[in-house]
């Protein structure tokens, strides 16, 4: 992609090297340790001490928390982690993807008389907490409606192409555009539309709505693509492909096939690698909103 010269979006918030906070709801942290921890009399006792200590340490301005929740990329001086050029360029490389996105989807909802909300990116290392809950980076880029934030550990990159076999630039655009899509998903009320349709269905039903959702997804990705390409010739050759290897890469079939289980389409969630292609391309190819209508689609 020819993106160096571009603007980077300020909507960024950089939690890399910072401990992840926990939830006074308890759900993480150290008061999401409390239904292992009371399990035994031996663990009501470990509880009541700890608590002890580390309320008393708050007391004297001494925080404990890091302690509960391990080093959370800060080494043993209390140094926080030190970022390297090739990292700060690939967190460059992303805000300018990000604000591309921005220019992308503010046409799009204006000229359906709507004004687009752009979301906050996070940027993490190891673990981070949002208003969906406590997440570590295994699971991925992921999107939170809560509060309306991207979430990513720079280092899904680097798995992406090592163990997914998906490297390049636009491969890497593509799965923070797919992000984008499910904030647009949420801007426009279709997440909320899916989550209400999915109320007391079974997990087949909620399985396959699911997919729908995600497939969209990607189908916003590629009219992102389209707007990148067509109106600021931003792609350079053999970027469509690695969008199309990383598409493929993460399907549903052959995330079952490499971790040597059966392909079950019933319990697929995000789409096989066939449709995450298939709708990556009609939006790219498109660069009209309207071909995205998963849910109307009779087959996927």
């Amino acid at each position: 992609m020819r993106w160096k010269g571009g603007r980077r979006s300020s909507n960024v918030e950089d939690r890399r090297g910072q401990n992840a906070s926990y939830s006074s709801a308890g759900s993480s942290g150290v008061l999401g340790f409390l239904p292992l921890l009371i399990r035994t009399k031996a663990g009501r006792t470990i509880l009541v001490i700890g608590l002890v200590v580390f309320f008393a340490a708050k007391m004297f301005g001494i925080d404990l928390l890091p302690l509960f929740l391990g080093g959370g990329g800060q080494d043993m001086s209390g140094e926080p982690r030190k970022i390297s050029p090739q990292e700060q360029e690939l967190a460059d490389f992303v805000l300018f993807v990000l604000a591309d996105t921005e220019d992308s989807w503010h046409a799009v909802f204006s000229a359906q008389g709507r004004a687009y909300k752009e979301p906050t990116l996070v940027l993490f290392t190891g673990r981070v907490n949002s208003a969906c809950g406590m997440a570590s980076a295994a699971v991925g880029p992921f999107y939170c409606p809560g509060d309306q934030k991207l979430y990513i550990d720079l280092s899904f990159f680097q798995d992406l192409a090592n163990r997914h076999d998906a490297p390049g630039d636009f491969a890497q655009a593509y799965v923070i555009a797919h992000e984008v899509g499910h904030h647009v998903q949420n801007l426009l009320g279709i997440s909320d539309q899916v989550r209400q349709t999915g109320r007391g269905q079974g997990k087949t039903q909620v399985n396959e709505l699911s997919v729908r959702q995600e497939l969209q997804a990607d189908c916003f990705a590629g009219l992102w693509g389209h707007a990148a390409n067509v109106d600021r010739q931003l792609l350079e050759p053999g970027d469509l492909e690695e969008a199309l290897t990383a598409a493929t890469a993460i399907g549903d079939d052959r995330l079952q096939r490499e971790a040597g289980q059966s392909v079950v389409p019933d319990s697929f969630t995000h789409g096989s690698s066939a449709q995450r292609v298939e709708w990556f391309r009609k939006g790219f190819e498109s660069g009209d909103i309207g071909v995205c209508d998963t849910f109307a689609a009779k087959a996927l």
